[in-house]
């Protein structure tokens, strides 16, 4: 069943990804009438979230803020479609880099490097990674139930050089390279919910009081590993540019929790830069009430 269902599927993806962008945005503003006015896909979660992080906008104002979010949301999902069978040429046309220099002269000073990043504009076309930076790039990736769809869509994220492993692998992998004195950049988005038993931290997120990853601080103090982060602006529809910041090359000086506080900082300046470009379909403040819950958890858990 599962072949037949990639059998029947994939050839229409590829199909779809060997039209040319313009073709493809015309079929996104079609799915989104769909979506937005007659199917009405997560309208709640996403205005519960803006309602929640911009107070001071009204109910129109909100409705706007909506409806621009998924009209770029749907354009993402045929942007990663078109990744299958995109060139190399035409991607680095349509994804640029500001400032790879900053990542590259980490590297030679033998640094490795935590990329923490946000679901921010166009998180998939990072790709490319590996086609400005002289460091391997090592990408996490959810497994897919099915393997037919799961080996593709591993080939489109590593065809321009990612070193791809299994969510639950990264800290194995970084272990094993750190051991093995292999320097990697290691692709870590820290701006999803955490489960609540898995909680370390609080604080207050786009100003809503949340737990908060903090893995990517953590791995950074264990393996030395330099914090940068990196944020993708939309130039224009299908045109992307990302600027790389450095948090800190020296993570072990740091107190716990400050870089994981200072990465916040960044994302929360970049959100509202382009507020409609974030992935508000995820419902990142499910937890804003739990805090009580959360603290009571963990006395239990030390009895």
């Amino acid at each position: 069943m599962k072949f037949l269902t990639f059998a029947i599927v994939y050839p229409i993806i590829w199909l779809i990804s060997r039209l040319p962008m313009r073709v493809l945005y015309i079929f996104s503003d079609f799915f989104f009438f769909i979506l937005y006015y007659i199917v009405g896909y997560r309208k709640k979660v996403v205005e519960k979230n803006l309602t929640m992080v911009f107070p001071e906008k009204n109910s129109q104002e909100i409705k706007k803020l909506q409806k621009k979010f998924f009209k770029h949301f749907v354009d993402l999902i045929f942007e990663s479609i078109k990744s299958f069978t995109i060139s190399e040429k035409e991607i680095l046309k349509r994804y640029t880099y500001k400032n790879p220099e900053l990542i590259n002269n980490l590297s030679k000073q033998g640094k490795s490097i935590a990329l923490v990043g946000a679901h921010q504009a166009n998180w998939e076309w990072s790709i490319t990674l590996p086609l400005v930076l002289d460091i391997p790039v090592f990408g996490a990736y959810t497994k897919l139930k099915n393997k037919y769809f799961e080996k593709k869509v591993k080939e489109s994220r590593t065809k321009f050089g990612v070193i791809g492993y299994k969510t639950t692998e990264t800290v194995k992998g970084i272990h094993k390279n750190y051991i093995n004195k292999i320097q990697g950049l290691y692709i870590l988005l820290s701006d999803q919910s955490p489960r609540l038993g898995k909680t370390h931290y609080w604080s207050k997120f786009l100003g809503v009081k949340v737990p908060i990853h903090t893995g990517a601080e953590m791995l950074a103090k264990k393996y030395d590993l330099a914090v940068v982060n990196y944020a993708v602006k939309k130039i224009k529809r299908g045109y992307f540019e990302t600027e790389f910041e450095l948090i800190t090359d020296s993570p072990k000086e740091f107190d716990n929790y400050l870089i994981t506080d200072k990465y916040l900082e960044i994302t929360e300046r970049n959100i509202k830069a382009q507020p409609e470009c974030y992935l508000w379909t995820h419902n990142r403040f499910k937890h804003r009430n739990k805090y009580d819950q959360w603290l009571e958890m963990r006395k239990n858990s030390r009895k």
